[in-house]
């Protein structure tokens, strides 16, 4: 039994709680966790923390953005109590995925402009890679374009002219030369005139001195709502990470213990320590109870999870194989639709597929289907993170894969009732004893350790 020390659960898992404070020999803590009736968190403490050790268990499931609030709540509230210590445990972390979204969330990471055209507009021709035979691109719409070819224009032609202009007729033609192809320089397109201009002059009529406009032009509002988006401009989105490490280090949290960040680099963004357990062990153990599961393929969905299935593959001895995913349109009036290429011999074979977290399954049926495809007896899909979010179980039950295995790092009840090739994994020891170390001081490098 585990002293000094106090378990608080939200409402997004309360079974995990409640088998890891069965684990730890502690009941859990007393709280009133609930709403008014105007839609607003209430959180109360009802045993004391003052000086305690206080841990609590909440995940990223169902209504993600309540129980977010619900965790910073909370931990507020103990900070307030005067606990010594606020550790969050959170199984699977909220808009942990978000760091490797860049771009708009229909995936184009470029902008069709007003007036590009859409036969041969695509993102293979845009920009157009300078080489002989190709056209040149219509330029930018600034004037720096022009600028060029006006200086251009100032060159005379070999037939024409003795020193400055032609002479015709005794008058001097100021507008033209003697074979009338391009129009005599003036003055604010010559060489000298672009000098002058960079040292402060502005010629009137040339470029430097027409008036230029930003988005944030609040003096000339038509022209903000003139501002057309180009070929390159990218429309960049809201990172929520980063957002969501200041507001539960800001609301008092002193220590963080999550399980297969989908990106490790989301530890960077907090000022705490963040403890990232890996579910690594639990699935090598499920792929040994596999027969002959030497003679099987570890497959990776995606290029992202690479290393997660090497490590496994090289473990295990086992083989590996690779399943490339594009998701880039060959033009923009078309859907993201993603083209899936493997890399590796699967061909009458067992297949386990490794990822970090099933969404809406989209990506591991498809996978699933092309192994079928290549000639592999039997799938399996083994992942941390069971969310399946949409049709996800209506998919996975139509798909060619034969067995799913996840944990329950999010509620799988329901998910188990509706899909008969699911099976779940505890995870409730694992994060037990890190608590357990975690309180006594002692290391948790044996939890999280590759091999």
């Amino acid at each position: 039994m585990v002293r000094n020390i106090v378990i608080l659960g939200g409402n997004s898992h309360p079974q995990l709680t409640e088998s890891v404070c069965n684990t730890l020999g502690i009941p859990p803590s007393a709280r009133i966790l609930n709403k008014f009736s105007g839609g607003e968190s209430r959180c109360e403490i009802k045993d004391s923390v003052r000086g305690k050790d206080v841990y609590i268990i909440q995940s990223a499931s169902g209504s993600v953005n309540d129980h977010l609030i619900e965790l910073c709540i909370m931990i507020s509230a103990c900070k307030t109590g005067s606990a010594k210590r606020v550790t969050a445990v959170v199984p699977l972390f909220p808009y942990s995925r978000q760091p490797d979204w860049p771009y708009n969330k229909a995936g184009a990471p470029l902008s069709q402009s007003a007036g590009a055209s859409k036969k041969d507009y695509t993102f293979e021709s845009v920009p157009a890679t300078p080489r002989p035979g190709v056209p040149r691109s219509a330029g930018l719409l600034n004037g720096v374009n022009a600028l060029n070819e006006k200086l251009s224009k100032t060159s005379l032609s070999h037939d024409g002219t003795n020193g400055t202009g032609a002479t015709t007729n005794g008058n001097t033609s100021s507008n033209a030369s003697v074979n009338g192809d391009y129009p005599a320089p003036r003055r604010s397109d010559t060489l000298s005139s672009t000098t002058s201009l960079s040292r402060g002059h502005q010629a009137e009529g040339s470029i430097s001195s027409q008036r230029s406009y930003t988005t944030h032009d609040y003096e000339n509002p038509n022209n903000v709502n003139a501002f057309q988006s180009k070929p390159g401009y990218k429309q960049w989105v809201a990172q929520a990470g980063t957002l969501v490490a200041d507001l539960l280090t800001c609301a008092g949290a002193d220590h963080i213990i999550t399980m297969d960040l989908h990106d490790p680099q989301y530890q960077g963004f907090f000022d705490i320590p963040v403890d990232n357990l890996y579910g690594k062990a639990l699935i090598q153990n499920y792929i040994q109870q596999i027969p002959n599961f030497r003679d099987a393929v570890v497959v990776s969905p995606d290029a992202g999870g690479a290393k997660r299935a090497t490590l496994i593959a090289d473990s295990l001895e086992m083989d590996f194989a690779l399943i490339h995913k594009e998701r880039r349109p060959t033009r923009f009036t078309e859907q993201r639709n993603a083209s899936m290429m493997l890399v590796g011999d699967v061909a009458n074979r067992v297949c386990i597929l490794v990822d970090d977290i099933v969404d809406t399954a989209n990506t591991i049926t498809r996978a699933a289907k092309l192994l079928k495809k290549e000639g592999a007896t039997k799938v399996y899909a083994l992942l941390t993170h069971g969310v399946f979010s949409g049709d996800a179980i209506n998919r996975i039950n139509a798909s060619g894969i034969d067995k799913i295995l996840v944990t329950n790092s999010v509620p799988q009840s329901e998910h188990r009732r509706l899909c008969p090739k699911l099976e779940v994994l505890d995870v409730s020891p694992i994060f037990a004893e890190a608590i357990r170390r975690v309180h006594y001081g002692e290391s948790i490098s044996v939890l999280f350790q590759h091999n």
